[in-house]
């Protein structure tokens, strides 16, 4: 596996209208990025630092993966995402390995990045996310 960089560092919060003053306002980071990923039930503000960013993730949706996780364990870091240049290949490679994949195949996500997730029973209960 070829991970180049870290991509993302995903933080649940339950609102990125509160959670902004403090990284704005507070840690002088600038919000380049909201989108809205309604497949996932979630909302997205991004602020860049360095060849890194933070993603707030806000559930949009009662339902969502996002809502579940800050009722269980609130809000915080909720993922570690790696830029990897052949997302298909590295799927390929953590299951011949024994990592439990959460997705199979490649899907959508934010800023139009392919994502898919790796389980966290065998990351060493961190849910890591791949991003091509």
């Amino acid at each position: 596996m070829n991970i180049s960089r870290i991509e993302h560092i995903g933080i649940a919060v339950k609102s990125i209208e509160n959670a902004l003053f403090f990284y704005e306002k507070i840690l002088g980071l600038d919000c380049y990025n909201i989108e809205e990923i309604t497949d996932q039930g979630v909302k997205t503000a991004f602020f860049r630092i360095g060849d890194t960013k933070i993603e707030l993730l806000e559930p949009s949706s009662e339902g969502s993966v996002i809502a579940k996780f800050i009722k269980k364990r609130g809000e915080g870091v909720h993922h570690i995402a790696f830029s990897v240049s052949n997302i298909n290949d590295v799927l390929t490679e953590m299951k011949s390995k024994g990592v439990q994949l959460i997705d199979k195949m490649p899907r959508s996500g934010a800023e139009g990045l392919l994502i898919a997730f790796l389980h966290p029973k065998t990351t060493n209960n961190i849910l890591i996310e791949l991003c091509q």
